[in-house]
């Protein structure tokens, strides 16, 4: 089945001391259920997963299942430069219940062919063989920029349990052809949150991003509004997630240490970044959040609190969000 809405891709709690704060996620999950999110792609690049040993990435996956009560399908990220680690990870996450793993591909020791890519990927999906196998797509990572429609032609047979895609790159052709490819058989999960309106106006159904985390009704509401053909409003939208992410990379080298500070203002403190990456400073912190309150942030953030999921999700929740978030009327 493929996936429709909202998949956030979580930051990775951490305490001052820089070690993982597990008790964290309880709240994060609540947050991300009630604001309408779907699902949620633990421990891979926003989530600091090649940052984190084994044991940790096992731990924060284990806390995120222990959240089933919000309703959210938990994809485990299990790419590492270790291939025994991937299978260890995705055996993992068949144990705690995972609705899904997702796998990038290495990003020290490279395939050369796609054909490698796809034996690679084979020789993990095939520890757990119910288990749906995303490949996670991101060439301005791992440096691998093979055609993804290629590698599904390849790996189609190959791979019996190849759910799809995380697709988190801009060629979109290549992202429309995967999409066609056998009528839609595979599952194309839209990775970009500045270009959502195109990966929509290209049949897309599902996406995973870092800033649904902390401004999701801002992109529900975008779809909805694509949805139902209004698409001034829609682009308006689209322009205004732009801003935002403008501001939050502006003054940094990294978009993740300013994202994760920026989590503080929905209410969830996710703490510091681990080295290589670097906090931001105080002044940056407060420039950022002066400048996206002036660009309306409180009017499509996260609300911040604990959130009844079963309350909020479902068909009402659009309409829900409009009348208490969406108080400013868009030109």
């Amino acid at each position: 089945m493929h996936i429709e809405g909202l998949i956030a891709a979580p930051f990775t709690p951490l305490k001052p001391d820089g070690s993982i704060h597990p008790e964290a996620i309880c709240s994060y999950a609540e947050l991300l259920a009630g604001n309408g999110v779907e699902g949620v792609f633990i421990c891979g690049t926003t989530g600091e997963g090649m940052s984190l040993t084994l044991k940790e990435r096992m731990q924060v996956a284990e806390a995120w299942s222990r959240q089933s009560r919000c309703g959210l399908k938990l994809i485990v990220h299990i790419g590492d430069t270790s291939l025994q680690t991937s299978k260890s990870l995705m055996l993992h996450a068949e144990e705690i219940g995972a609705y899904a793993v997702g796998m990038i591909g290495p990003c020290h020791f490279k395939p050369e062919t796609v054909d490698v890519l796809v034996e690679y990927c084979r020789d993990v999906a095939a520890v757990s063989p119910k288990m749906p196998f995303y490949y996670y797509h991101m060439p301005s990572i791992n440096g691998i920029d093979f055609s993804m429609r290629t590698f599904l032609e390849k790996a189609a047979d190959t791979i019996p349990n190849l759910a799809g895609i995380k697709y988190t790159y801009e060629d979109l052709m290549d992202f429309h052809l995967c999409q066609a490819l056998e009528g839609g058989r595979f599952d194309m999960l839209f990775g970009r949150d500045e270009l959502l309106l195109c990966g929509l106006a290209l049949g897309a159904k599902g996406a995973v991003g870092s800033t649904y985390n902390f401004a999701a009704p801002l992109y529900t509401r975008l779809m909805d509004e694509f949805h139902l053909g209004r698409l001034e409003k829609a682009r308006a939208l689209q322009r205004q997630s732009m801003e935002m992410i403008k501001i939050i990379l502006s003054g940094s080298s990294s978009f993740l240490p300013a994202a994760k500070a920026l989590m503080k203002q929905v209410g969830i403190d996710c703490g510091p970044v681990r080295l290589p990456l670097t906090n931001l400073t105080e002044a940056r912190y407060r420039s950022m959040i002066s400048r996206l309150e002036e660009a309306g942030f409180s009017t499509f953030c996260n609300r911040p609190g604990k959130i009844d999921a079963k309350k909020t999700k479902g068909p009402h929740l659009m309409e829900k969000l409009k009348s208490e978030l969406f108080l400013k009327d868009l030109k």
